[in-house]
């Protein structure tokens, strides 16, 4: 997963056309790391549907205080820099509930290409 360190860079990468997977993290959250075993499996499974970027909110305040990102690990789904839906929730995600996110941000955003 690309790792991302600016706003400057987290725009651009939401902007694209394609249906762009934004992960919210920190180092010190345990839930996070309970995610990384599996999230390279899980970007393998999705390779060529969806761009996975990562970004540390302790290092971005004001882009996660505009996108209003509170609860971490936060997910959230963009295509051409709208946001089309997020997972955030206050229980430890499992790969298989991240999973039906990433399935249900790509029938979001055929939808929306179909249109």
């Amino acid at each position: 997963m690309k790792r991302l360190t600016t706003d400057e860079a987290f725009r651009e990468a939401v902007a694209s056309e394609g249906l762009t997977i934004a992960v919210f993290k920190t180092t010190w959250c345990k839930d996070c790391h309970f995610i990384d075993p599996f999230m390279p499996d899980l970007e393998r499974h999705y390779e060529g549907k969806v761009t996975f970027i990562e970004l540390d909110r302790d290092d971005l305040p004001d882009l996660c205080s505009e996108l209003n990102i509170l609860g971490i690990p936060s997910f959230i789904a963009f295509r051409e820099s709208k946001e089309l839906v997020r997972f955030v929730s206050k229980l430890r995600k499992s790969r298989e509930e991240i999973e039906e996110f990433v399935d249900r941000a790509i029938q979001v955003s055929d939808a929306l290409a179909q249109k």
